[in-house]
């Protein structure tokens, strides 16, 4: 996992106010970068680091195997949800549709930044060897013809 991918997710799910709630696919989104599975596995592996119970599934249901720690920043924060939890912390789901975060113009501003840092060190960073562990072909220098070696007309 690049590291300035997890920053970029963090950063986000840091912006998130108490009360609300934005799902993995939501923050892959808003970066314009990766998806729910690469936001989850930032979330799993770094999100310690920020107000974790903010990043959930899109169906409502919180972190797996953190409900019952969920369950009671969600009581203490007011964010809408259905049902309540049961002992193993289960039985519930936030309305994410009452509780998804609206970001303001301020905030926005914020996330065009990320996002655009995002995107321009993914520009910068080399492409990833393929399954047969080569490195993709380079791009053809400006003016060049792929393949040819020979200036275009």
């Amino acid at each position: 996992m690049r590291r300035d991918y997890a920053d970029a997710v963090l950063a986000v799910a840091d912006l998130i106010p108490p009360g609300r709630v934005l799902s993995y696919g939501d923050i892959a989104e808003l970066l314009d970068a990766g998806g729910p599975r690469q936001v989850g596995a930032v979330m799993s592996a770094r999100g310690s680091e920020v107000c974790w119970w903010r990043v959930l599934r899109s169906s409502g249901q919180p972190p797996r195997c953190h409900e019952g720690r969920a369950w009671e920043h969600y009581r203490l924060e007011g964010t809408p949800v259905r049902g309540t939890a049961d002992d193993d912390g289960a039985g519930y789901r936030v309305r994410i549709e009452a509780a998804r975060w609206q970001p303001d113009e301020a905030e926005w501003d914020r996330l065009d930044r990320l996002r655009t840092g995002l995107q321009n060190t993914q520009r910068a960073a080399p492409e990833a060897p393929d399954s047969t562990g080569r490195q993709p072909p380079a791009a053809p220098i400006s003016g060049m013809s792929e393949g040819h070696d020979e200036v275009e007309p």
